[in-house]
């Protein structure tokens, strides 16, 4: 699985949601800048996170996005599945489907196991990765500077 700018940026969107978490909903505007993201492109994604319930939006002079849980409540894993799909290296592993485009016969796959292992490797590790221990990770990297 490779991540897109699609799940980068929209890590990268709630990321900031989560360092400013409690202060209110803050423009699209604001954190494209901060981001370093379009603003039209954010506008997409924000919609989608939106729409799984990680945001919620406030409209008007003071609107703006904000977290829709507390940041130790969100993980790596679901903004990655909202926005990108299932974690899955190989279509074969995806659960949706009985075999992939590479593999008829799954049950038989020397390979299958090594794939396997890799994705519930990647899923762990975003899963148990929430926004709360990426937010304490940058205050660990500013106290150190």
């Amino acid at each position: 699985m490779r991540v897109s700018t699609r799940g980068e940026y929209g890590v990268r969107a709630m990321f900031d949601l989560a360092l400013n978490f409690g202060e209110g909903p803050i423009a699209l505007k604001t954190i494209a800048e901060r981001q370093l993201i379009s603003e039209h492109y954010l506008e997409q994604l924000m919609a989608v996170l939106r729409k799984a319930k990680l945001v919620k939006s406030r409209r008007g002079a003071q609107g703006g996005y904000e977290l829709a849980d507390t940041p130790e409540n969100i993980s790596i894993g679901e903004i990655i599945r909202v926005l990108e799909g299932p974690i899955t290296p190989l279509d074969c592993l995806d659960a949706e489907k009985t075999s992939g485009p590479y593999c008829g016969a799954p049950e038989r796959c020397v390979l299958r196991n090594l794939w396997k292992e890799l994705q519930d490797s990647m899923t762990q590790v975003l899963d148990n990765t929430t926004l709360e221990d990426l937010r304490q990770d940058a205050y660990r990297l500013e106290v150190a500077e």
